[in-house]
């Protein structure tokens, strides 16, 4: 009689979510600096994410031949010639995204995401986006550069830099990252640097905001903060999600300060203090749609702990899988007696034998 108990115990709740579930709508992983698709930790995540929520999930990536993104070899100032010696060493086709989310401009790295969602046919109904790091800034793009391309329902930001950052992403000491300090050393709001050093695009000094505003080609743009070329379109678009999941991590070492992931920033002219996102220029006079984004309760402030992207599984289902169910269309799913019977036995043997889930951090404490 127990037994039979328990394993009613056990269907009553499986059998009461097979009479209705939500269809989930596809979403796209996109990576951060210096990573790639093909890499365990945002595999194994896109994975994970669209195992619970039952949804179709795409990492995508940009690439391009190098060849397109080698500096001129009529460049005359050492430096120059050193990234050129360096870059020529490395083969003409790199297809993980790995080099190109270092040296290709943001606004080309966005463009060929919003090429590539307008050509996938299971996104035409509308999509999420799930965006780690830099990739934020791209996913961001698409939502509001890309003409004509399929509705973005909810946007999940994980340690994006959104507001800017006052130091590049860490790097290490390995050939790349031998090139981008070369890079550096060319001052970061040259043409070349933004040319050629694709977090140039988002490193908001505010002790140097003239420049900033003058010559960083990208994140200017994308938070409409040039005044004499905002875009209603821009905040019109961005303002349309219907959720906006901005996930900061307490131990980020990364992003400074680690408040950009929620759009807070220093105040322009200097580096103390952090201001919350509501204290920021670009909030109270709505620049993007954020303001109006959160009074209408569609912004959510997650903190977690961890340091950069180092996310464990148990937050990755409580703030993420929730969002990429379509919520506001049900379908009726009947599951078969062996389906049912299956998923039970499996259950109850985890619960029998205390095989619980580790709850570690899947894509790592990461410094992209």
């Amino acid at each position: 009689m127990r037994s039979r108990r328990a394993a009613l115990v056990l269907l009553l709740p499986l059998l009461a979510a097979a009479v209705q579930t939500s269809a989930a709508l596809p979403f796209i992983v996109l990576h951060g600096i210096g990573d790639q698709c093909a890499n365990h930790g945002v595999a194994t995540f896109t994975k994970l994410l669209s195992e619970w929520s039952a949804s179709d999930g795409h990492c995508l990536y940009c690439t391009v031949s190098l060849l397109h993104s080698l500096p001129s070899k009529h460049s005359s100032a050492p430096i120059e010639m050193l990234v050129i010696k360096l870059l020529s060493s490395f083969p003409r086709e790199i297809g993980s995204g790995t080099w190109d989310s270092w040296v290709m401009p943001l606004q080309q790295q966005a463009d060929i995401v919003c090429n590539k969602v307008k050509e996938m046919e299971q996104l035409r109904s509308g999509y999420n986006i799930v965006g780690l790091s830099q990739g934020n800034l791209i996913g961001r793009a698409v939502v509001e550069f890309c003409d004509g391309g399929p509705p973005v329902k909810n946007f999940i930001s994980l340690g994006g830099p959104h507001a800017g950052t006052a130091s590049v992403p860490l790097c290490g000491s390995g050939i790349f990252c031998i090139i981008v300090d070369a890079l550096l050393k060319l001052e970061i709001y040259s043409d070349y640097v933004q040319a050629h050093l694709a977090p140039s695009g988002y490193l908001k000094i505010p002790t140097d905001m003239e420049d900033y505003l003058k010559s960083c080609r990208f994140l200017p743009k994308l938070n409409n903060e040039i005044p004499e070329g905002r875009n209603a379109t821009y905040k019109e678009r961005f303002s349309s999600l219907e959720n906006l999941v901005l996930i900061m991590f307490e131990d980020d070492a990364v992003l400074i300060p680690r408040e950009t992931s929620w759009f807070g920033y220093y105040p322009d002219g200097a580096f103390d203090p952090v201001l919350p996102p509501q204290k920021t220029t670009l909030y109270e006079e709505d620049w993007i749609g954020l303001k109006t984004l959160d009074e209408a309760g569609r912004v959510k402030f997650v903190s977690v702990a961890g340091g950069h992207l180092g996310i464990s599984k148990g937050d990755m289902r409580k703030y993420i899988v929730p969002y990429l169910v379509d919520r506001s269309s049900s379908k009726t799913l009947w599951w078969s007696i062996s389906d049912l019977v299956g998923v039970t036995w499996h259950a109850a043997r985890e619960l029998a034998l205390g095989l619980t889930e580790s709850d570690g951090a899947v894509l790592g404490s990461l410094s992209s």
